[in-house]
């Protein structure tokens, strides 16, 4: 079993105070207390309520968790950085990261255990170093913690901001401005279950446009993406709130004239982060798979690919004062 203690600095709620220094949710941490595995002063608590004081210890009993066997993998991973603490992926279109009964095939999850990346969670569930994930239609960078203490740091950065990602698609019709910022919350459709949409109820979700550059016929445009919040289909729900589209995406799609595309053609090229032990700021960048690449070689204009896909173009594009 692992025990860790934490001292309290301030006088806050004890869900909030783990939260922050466990880096997870406030129902993971209520999870926890519920299973009696939180003291305060050697004493077992039973509400996340509970108000803390200055300098009050508090242990955490995290238990070991639930070992579940994988499934066969057929699909490979390209690693793109790998050291004790991390490894950073290129994680494939059309590959799930985590299992659910909905998902029959192999997943991310799986790969992750063939290769012995295993870590225990607070809730006793197993996990295997996912920090954050991409949709299964999605390609490129993916971060994985390899131990407890990479993932609770690097969980940290999510919420901090020190962590993040540049994402690039092949959208329709174009976006007019050079710059575009969408600021509207994001919930689930209440017309169709399997979408989410920009709902006043729903969770406070950011993003920023940038245009890179038009297709050879006009007819499609390669932009790049920034998100300052990490909601589900952000990206695609924010372009579809200026009736733009990914190509490929067949559930936020448009008309059936739409160009079509084997695959969503959203991929996160580039992610930066803080390593948790050698505390360097890190940057990777990941390529497009063949079908993107082929894509983007026929409908535009090599020269200019080239120049736009370097890593600090792509920085520069965005106005980092918002």
């Amino acid at each position: 079993m692992d025990i860790k203690t934490y001292t309290c600095k301030e006088s806050q709620r004890l869900d909030t105070f783990l939260a922050a220094e466990i880096g997870q949710t406030r129902s993971q941490i209520a999870h926890l207390i519920k299973q009696g595995a939180v003291f305060v002063d050697e004493k077992k608590v039973k509400r996340p309520g509970v108000k803390l004081k200055i300098e009050q210890i508090i242990k955490v009993e995290f238990p070991e968790a639930k070992q579940e066997e994988a499934l066969d993998v057929d699909f490979d991973v390209e690693i793109l950085y790998e050291d004790d603490d991390v490894l950073v992926i290129n994680k494939p279109s059309g590959v799930t990261v985590h299992p659910a009964p909905s998902v029959k095939e192999a997943t991310l999850v799986d790969w992750l255990k063939h290769k012995g990346i295993r870590l225990s969670t607070i809730s006793g569930e197993e996990r295997h170093g996912i920090v954050h994930r991409l949709d299964k239609g999605t390609s490129g960078t993916m971060i994985v913690a390899k131990n407890n203490d990479a993932h609770e740091f690097l969980s940290l950065q999510l919420q901090d901001k020190s962590m993040g990602r540049y994402y690039v698609a092949v959208i329709n019709p174009a976006l007019k401005d050079n710059l575009t910022v969408v600021e509207k919350n994001i919930g689930r459709s209440a017309h169709n279950r399997l979408k989410m949409a920009c709902t006043e109820t729903g969770k406070y979700a950011k993003t920023q446009f940038s245009t890179l550059l038009p297709s050879l016929d006009e007819s499609t445009q390669l932009i790049a993406c920034k998100l300052f919040t990490g909601r589900t289909h952000q990206i695609r729900v924010h372009l579809e709130s200026m009736n733009r589209h990914i190509l490929g995406d067949h559930i936020y799609a448009i008309a059936p004239r739409q160009e079509k595309s084997e695959r969503v053609l959203l991929h996160a090229y580039m992610i930066y982060f803080i390593h948790p032990t050698t505390k360097e700021k890190l940057t990777f960048t990941a390529q497009f798979d063949d079908v993107m690449q082929n894509y983007i070689d026929k409908k535009f204009n090599s020269e200019q690919i080239n120049e736009i896909m370097e890593p600090s173009y792509i920085l520069n594009s965005f106005n980092t004062d918002i």
